[in-house]
């Protein structure tokens, strides 16, 4: 990683004109990756979010405080039935270069993202929407998508089943207006610096990469009257102690990356630091998908025993002890809507037991001393990941496996799970929207690269997709756990934790409240008075 340290704090404030009144007021944020790409389809990062969600403004979006309220659309009614949403834009909404935001930017944006020339990673987010999936996958056109304009202000949005969580899916950045006039001038390059224009509190002024990314305030946003720092750079930072080191000598306001700093040094930061860092439960989850789809974690026997040789409470409570608790089922307990129930078969065995069955089931396959099970084992590099998964690989050992751990770039780890260029990898995942279906969409037959197991269980898919279709929120939480239940019985996925943020505020920074989501867009934070 490359980063200008030594500009960063001659940055922090720039006064228009020497002596005058009023200062520029720059915020340093800690980012945990160099982004892949800021066009809303085609990011699939929770660090390209961090940029984009500050750049752009959904029908809907977060408040401090996370929860839902009203975004680019004022107002909302849904139809009896829960199929046919109607927004209504605001009066004043306008791209960054002056021109008017309208019903058709949404419409265009989502066609594009469900074109499949567009290879959007995220795409199968939308496919509530009606006709999304037939689109993505080359069956219809893209103006089949059940988005239209109904004026310049007016957008229907019509679903294939009711979706309870369906105004929080539209704070997602895959949803996010695009602006038809730039695309048309530029092409994919709307996206580039000069080229981008925006509708949120923020626009584009440069990235350079493996350094930062800066925006700057969008005089044309709709609540930029209300809205305090004017200019934002975001640093891939993905060491957790060289943010801790930056934010400590003031070159950083906030590390907001969910390991903002060393696990290994959580008591003395929360005390030397009890104002500033923060330890805050996540809804997301840590976990090792295996390559179902070629040998040898095709076998499920192979994948029940290497997970049954991973003792979680070693990990969480003593190797990196952040306040994790140990994962035996894949969704959170606390995600709204959840019936909670599902965990793996062995939750139960003392580990001795767990060790024994795992040898045999190996055995079964094939695998024995003279014939070890052996892969490679690829992480997103890391300080406190490299111990975690060093961890796992020796207990791997206690059975005779051999895990050749292999540290990767954290974009060049995601692709070769996006590819299925693994054999057991290293994911996580923070949840877009509260709902068990965002956590279990993920291992659906269809879900393309987001499905980095391979995973595909008819029975599994049946449950979900019509739990998707049940207005009767009890009997929908009692088919997705049922359906949870069939895919831990399958074991595409080794569980780790449900994971915390460690995360870092300055005290000079107001308006920064703690929520589940980790959503703090910068348009609601401000400087103390100094």
């Amino acid at each position: 990683m490359v980063v200008l340290r030594g500009v960063l704090l001659a940055l922090t404030f720039v006064s228009g004109l020497a002596g005058a009144a009023l200062a520029e007021t720059v915020l340093h944020r800690g980012n945990s990756k160099e982004p892949d790409s800021l066009d809303p389809h085609r990011a699939a990062g929770v660090w390209e979010n961090e940029i984009i969600g500050d750049m752009f403004l959904g029908l809907t979006t977060e408040a401090a405080n996370g929860d839902i309220v009203p975004g680019s659309a004022k107002s909302w009614t849904i139809s009896d039935d829960g199929l046919v949403y109607t927004f209504t834009l605001r009066d004043n909404l306008y791209w960054s270069d002056g021109v008017q935001v309208t019903a058709s930017d949404f419409v265009f944006g989502m066609r594009r993202i469900m074109d499949p020339a567009t290879a959007a990673r995220y795409a199968s987010l939308l496919f509530p929407i009606k006709n999304a999936h037939a689109i993505n996958t080359g069956k219809m056109n893209p103006d089949a998508i059940g988005v239209v304009a109904l004026d310049s202000k007016t957008v229907e949005i019509t679903l294939e089943s009711p979706v309870p969580f369906f105004t929080q899916l539209l704070a997602h950045y895959t949803t996010y207006p695009i602006p038809q006039h730039a695309f048309a001038v530029h092409g994919e390059d709307w996206v580039k610096a000069g080229n981008m224009v925006t509708n949120g509190a923020y626009v584009l002024q440069e990235w350079v990469t493996n350094s930062h990314v800066k925006v700057s305030k969008n005089p044309k946003f709709y609540d930029a009257a209300n809205v305090a720092i004017d200019t934002v750079f975001y640093y891939p930072i993905e060491d957790s102690r060289t943010g801790l080191k930056m934010f400590e000598t003031g070159e950083l306001h906030t590390n907001l990356m969910t390991a903002g700093f060393p696990s290994t040094m959580l008591e003395d930061v929360t005390q030397r630091l009890p104002d500033e860092a923060r330890v805050v439960p996540s809804l997301g989850n840590r976990f090792l998908p295996m390559n179902t789809s070629k040998p040898p974690f095709n076998d499920k026997r192979v994948r029940k025993a290497v997970s049954m040789l991973v003792d979680r409470e070693i990990i969480n409570d003593r190797i990196v002890s952040v306040g994790a608790r140990s994962a035996y089922a894949f969704v959170p307990p606390e995600t709204a809507n959840h019936q909670a129930g599902a965990q793996v078969d062995f939750v139960s065995m003392a580990m001795p037991d767990r060790i024994a069955e795992a040898k045999r089931l190996l055995a079964e396959v094939g695998y024995s001393v003279d014939n070890p099970l052996r892969f490679e084992l690829s992480y997103r590099a890391g300080y406190d990941q490299t111990r975690r998964l060093s961890a796992v690989a020796a207990m791997f050992r206690r059975a005779g496996v051999i895990a050749e751990i292999a540290a990767y770039d954290s974009r060049i780890s995601y692709s070769k799970m996006d590819q299925g260029d693994y054999e057991m990898g290293d994911g996580g995942w923070h949840a877009d929207y509260n709902d068990p279906y965002n956590f279990l969409y993920l291992l659906l037959c269809d879900s393309g690269p987001m499905n980095w197991a391979r995973y595909c269980n008819p029975e599994f898919d049946a449950l979900v997709n019509e739990a998707a279709r049940t207005l009767d929120m009890k009997k929908r939480a009692g088919l997705m756990s049922q359906a949870e239940q069939i895919m831990l019985d399958d074991h595409p996925v080794i569980m780790l934790d449900y994971a915390t943020n460690r995360i870092l505020v300055s005290k000079r920074i107001r308006g920064f409240v703690d929520n589940i989501s980790n959503a703090h867009r910068t348009r609601y934070l401000s400087f103390v008075d100094e």
